[in-house]
């Protein structure tokens, strides 16, 4: 990955405006979903993922300076755990957050990341916030993103709890491919002499592209 490749995820944001602002799901996704089975909700859950410019965004940052597959798992895990708690308490609680929000704190949590590996931090405060126990705070607000989706279909009550977990397996399932690709285009990008040299204009896109995100779902909640 380079430099060039990082300015796409922002091109790529930037082509996904109207469905940032309309914040809904397609019509054939919602009728897939509300008549489909387990299959339809494992599928949906891998889409939503795979197609998730915040999410991934989110993802690149935490594995940006992981080189070990155990800190990579270790980082991913709490992600996972974070949003598998919330999305399973959003949806079987009927725990409501404003969508807009909730996407504009996702937003964030991919500036907060870029920042943390851009040093800000320790330059700005002298100080170095627990990076784990971000991950995994930050990972519960993007399993409320993720319940916002869920929220939206008329979902009947039998066997849900079973559609549900078989949506988040395939949020799962979605991740450990994404995470897959980016992993190699990563192992890929470290091996070349420009990495470090290019390291600090990536995380300043990637914070560039969480700031893009922040500022759509706001003009969202407000022109509400």
């Amino acid at each position: 990955m380079t430099n060039r490749l990082c300015c796409l995820f922002l091109l790529l944001v930037a082509i996904s405006v109207p469905d940032l602002a309309a914040h809904g799901v397609s019509a054939s996704d919602k009728a897939f979903m509300e008549q489909g089975g387990l299959i339809a909700f494992l599928y949906l859950g891998a889409k939503h993922m795979v197609t998730g410019y915040d999410h991934l965004l989110f993802l690149l940052g935490v594995i940006f300076f992981l080189y070990r597959l155990r800190d990579v798992g270790a980082y991913v895990t709490l992600f996972a755990v974070g949003h598998s708690v919330t999305l399973l308490l959003g949806v079987l609680s009927d725990i409501r957050v404003n969508a807009y929000l909730v996407d504009a704190i996702i937003g964030f949590s991919v500036v907060y990341k870029a920042l943390d590996n851009l040093g800000a931090f320790r330059r700005w405060f002298s100080v170095q916030p627990n990076t784990k126990a971000a991950v995994l705070i930050f990972g519960l607000f993007h399993g409320f993103g993720l319940a916002t989706k869920l929220q939206d279909f008329a979902l009947p009550r039998e066997s849900l709890v079973a559609k549900i977990v078989a949506f988040n397996v395939g949020v799962e399932a979605g991740q450990f491919l994404a995470l897959g690709a980016i992993l190699i285009a990563m192992a890929y990008w470290r091996r070349t002499t420009a990495f470090h040299r290019q390291a600090f204009a990536s995380n300043v896109v990637i914070m560039t592209c969480g700031f893009v995100l922040v500022g759509y779902q706001l003009t969202g909640y407000f022109l509400e």
